[in-house]
């Protein structure tokens, strides 16, 4: 009889080291797990970070080409409209002038 309490003590034991070294594994993987979950975050916050910028660049860009396609679309208007000031300001005023002494 004691022979098989001393194999059930011995059983035990055993089984009480596996699980004590199972649980130092479990704690082992969970620390390398989360190590590498911290790296895929920051490696994933960094790639993101950069499409941003670059998503912003080339937003940048295309805005600075748009408005300069238009500053040159409409300088010929404003050219026009100078040029015409310059060659009729004079009969522009005079016209002012007689519409309020007319009134």
């Amino acid at each position: 009889m004691d022979s098989v309490i001393k194999k059930l003590a011995d059983i035990e034991m055993t089984a009480e080291s596996i699980v004590a070294h199972a649980e130092a594994r479990k704690s082992e993987i969970e620390k390398r797990i989360q190590t590498q979950r911290d790296e895929f975050d920051g490696t994933l916050a960094s790639q993101t970070e950069e499409q941003l910028h670059r998503i912003r660049k080339e937003a940048d860009q295309k805005m600075n080409q748009i408005l300069e396609e238009e500053k040159k679309r409409h300088h010929s208007v404003i050219d026009n409209l100078e040029k015409e000031y310059e060659e009729n300001h004079e009969a522009y005023a005079q016209e002012i002038l007689e519409h309020i002494i007319a009134v």
